[in-house]
């Protein structure tokens, strides 16, 4: 595995290697959502596979780790309770 292959866990770090159309797991394992893009402190999902049909943000704190997909410390559940309108 490459320096650029393995995860990250420092919330800092990680930021800097969310990339665009990633995966966003929660800690279940369940997808939810896929990254648009980075917006300062936060996470804009795509509308494209959002239970709504809207573009959502999420905060980098909720970020445990990246690998090939953005990993959050909160399940989908959670996450999609708690996120908030783009």
């Amino acid at each position: 595995m490459t320096p650029d292959q393995s995860a990250t866990s420092s919330t800092g770090n990680a930021a800097a290697n969310i990339r665009e159309h990633m995966d966003v797991l929660g800690s279940c394992g369940n997808k939810v959502g896929i990254v648009d893009h980075v917006e300062g402190d936060t996470i804009r999902l795509t509308k494209r596979e959002s239970p709504d049909g809207q573009h959502h943000r999420i905060p980098i704190s909720w970020v445990d780790r990246v690998d090939e997909h953005v990993h959050l410390n909160l399940n989908h559940k959670q996450a999609q309770e708690q996120w908030q309108p783009a």
